[in-house]
């Protein structure tokens, strides 16, 4: 149930599909999901242990007729691997503390002492909006059961929810005035900032939303165009990244990127200024200025940076911190077109390019599953697929049998490609990322604001070896505690992603918290608790590598290393127009009070029945499902 599969069940249900989504997980959004920090810990365990399941049943079996054959699916999740998490506190002192605002435990079945059990935990646990901190509390709240209202607004285009008089909201003013009140130094910042303990990470867990994919929306990227054209915007509320900073020797610094920055920059000289300016307006229309690069088409973008005139320092920016390419891979076309979408999402929505949504990543998948369900779509969480059925005659795929044993018809099957048997992929050959997250207690560049969610490139010290993507958020991202940063670090694999991570993780902080560090290390940020894991990067595999594959089964993949979500979005808009060619792709949901009710229909409404001419009977409607392990579009019911 990732964000291909979300979205593409969104699709269905808009354009009159009837959904059932699947999933043998117990959340939403699959490997782009978001956890708490005592769910992430449950995660981490059961990656951990990779116990295999065994289903000795074979009743199932009984439902297979004689001219179908079956396609088993994997019961076991094997896109994590390499799990390790390391705690920099005392984890005794955390034994007996508990989270705050955490449900009871579920008493035992005809326990009549549960209602008192219930009554009794709710006095004891206040709700945990009350507590909430003062610099939270001036985030949006996060919608629940009314209309949520998030908008956003630059250069003439506008998300709005369905009331725009009353409801909505301008994200890009919203955020500006966010910033200013963020911007204003606590009463508190003048004393000595007081050690976060393990306990109190454990007690405030429920304060925290970690990804377990780390990425941004570009303000002009795919995601945000179908956010706005879909309406799903309206589900989620944002955050602009207040900054891009780059690792040059050493050092954290912040780098310029709109003109006002350049500007007003102190890092660089008035010439080197008048240099970055020229080129970032060179980029801007390359296209129309093919003499400017002819000869260096196959070269790489470093080696035709260093031909422009530019300073190291210019150079180390551009290539790091807004194209944010491979030195060693990347072409002069590729480096020039990064670097323009860059610049072309800059001013949209602030001063850098990125917005991040409020809670996580592992909300936008959970955006468009609340568009599905609007719809009629309905979602089966803990409902495993044991196989798919294939007609031998045809080669299609007929239904699904799940692990009830019941057997579902359907048209057509989107699974990701984690469910797929290793039978399946055997001529798959995968790439992996490596990631990890870390808890930490100041930021990686200390300003007189502490809400900043900011975006690094660490280059790699061997040439030929991946740079690493750092992001920092923030509380007011409401993925972390008051008085810690969330840091995601993502790099494509070379080994383990420990050994990839941690020499980074070593130069930027501190992790070491029992012996007494040197001055230069107390300035660092103090890992207070940290994981890292490999994940299968199953983008871009062609569908001919996958064996036996029935033409209507549609395999999606899980997240890629880039920091956008444009794979994703072109990865679902072309699946549902392979199903669906003469329909349009999440088109916008119409607004209640355009609608309009025919008297005849209203009346027969009132009396129970029915006189339109689409309504049909129970027995024939049209049923569809679409899920993480499988999304099926039904026609018929097979008994």
């Amino acid at each position: 149930s990732g964000l291909p599969e979300s979205i593409i069940a969104a699709a269905c249900a808009r354009s009159g599909q009837r959904v059932l989504h699947v999933d043998s997980r117990n959340y939403y959004g699959g490997n782009w999901a978001s956890f708490s920090f005592s769910g992430l810990l449950s995660w981490i365990k059961e990656n951990q242990q990779k116990t295999d399941i065994d289903d000795e049943c074979e009743d199932w079996r009984k439902l297979i007729l004689e001219n179908e054959e079956v396609i088993s699916l994997s019961k076991k999740d094997k896109t994590i691997q390499n799990v390790e998490d390391f705690c920099f506190g005392d984890q005794d002192s955390a034994e007996d503390v508990e989270e705050a605002g955490a449900l009871p435990k579920l008493p035992v079945f005809g326990d009549f002492s549960a209602e008192g059990v219930a009554r009794e935990s709710e006095e004891e646990c206040p709700p945990v909006e009350s507590a909430l901190p003062e610099v939270e509390s001036q985030e949006p709240e996060k919608a629940t059961g009314t209309e949520p209202a998030s908008a956003m607004e630059g250069n003439g285009t506008e998300i709005t929810s369905e009331s725009e008089s009353s409801h909505s909201t301008a994200l890009g003013e919203s955020a500006l005035e966010l910033g200013k009140t963020e911007a204003a130094p606590s009463e508190t910042s003048a004393q000595e900032p007081k050690r976060i303990t393990y306990s109190q990470i454990v007690r405030e867990g429920r304060r925290f939303n970690i990804d377990l994919v780390s990425k941004l929306l570009y303000s002009r990227g795919l995601l945000i165009d179908l956010l706005i054209k879909s309406n799903v915007s309206r589900y989620a509320e944002f955050k602009n990244a207040t900054r891009i900073l780059a690792f040059r020797e050493g050092k954290v610094e912040q780098v310029p990127c709109s003109r006002a920055d350049v500007f007003n920059s102190r890092q660089l000289t008035m010439v080197e200024k008048r240099m970055l300016m020229k080129f970032l307006t060179f980029c801007l229309d390359y296209e129309q200025h093919p003499d400017e690069y002819q000869g260096y088409e196959n070269s790489t973008f470093a080696q035709f940076l260093r031909t422009r005139k530019l300073t190291p320092s210019l150079q180390h920016f551009i290539l790091h911190s807004i194209a944010m390419v491979s030195e060693a891979d990347c072409s002069t076309p590729e480096g020039l077109q990064a670097t323009k979408k860059f610049l072309q999402c800059l001013g949209r929505y602030g001063n850098t390019p990125f917005l991040f949504p409020l809670y996580g990543q592992g909300e936008i998948p959970q955006c468009f599953c609340r568009m599905c369900a609007v719809f009629g779509g309905i979602y089966c969480l803990r409902h495993s697929v044991q196989c798919l059925v294939v007609d031998k005659g045809s080669g299609r795929c007929k239904a699904i049998v799940d692990h009830f044993g019941q057997r579902i018809s359907a048209n057509y099957f989107i699974v990701e490609d984690s469910y797929l048997s290793e039978a399946v992929c055997t001529n798959v050959c995968y790439r992996q990322i490596s990631r990890a997250v870390l808890i930490t207690d100041q930021s990686v560049l200390n300003t007189d604001s502490e809400q900043q969610v900011s975006v690094m490139t660490v280059p790699p010290v061997d040439l030929g070896k991946p740079a690493v993507c750092v992001i920092e958020l923030c509380s007011s991202t409401m993925t972390c505690m008051k008085g810690t940063y969330l840091v995601h670090l993502t790099c494509p694999s070379t080994k383990t992603a420990r050994e990839d991570l941690e020499p980074v993780v070593q130069k930027l902080f501190n992790p070491n918290t029992e012996k007494e560090a040197e001055n230069e290390e107390l300035e660092k940020p103090r890992v207070l608790w940290a994981v890292y894991f490999n994940m299968r990067d199953s983008s871009g595999i062609d569908r001919n590598s996958y064996d036996h594959l029935p033409s209507n089964v549609y395999v999606c993949s899980g997240p890629d290393a880039a920091l956008g979500n444009d794979c994703a979005v072109k990865q679902a808009e072309t699946i549902f127009q392979e199903m669906f060619p003469t329909e349009e792709f999440c088109p916008p949901p119409p607004n209640p009070e355009d609608i309009i009710y025919d008297e005849d229909e209203i009346a027969a409404e009132e009396s129970g029945i029915s006189n339109s001419p689409e309504t049909k009977p129970a027995s024939s409607t049209e049923e569809s499902g679409s899920g993480g392990s499988t999304a099926v579009k039904k026609e018929d019911n097979e008994e």
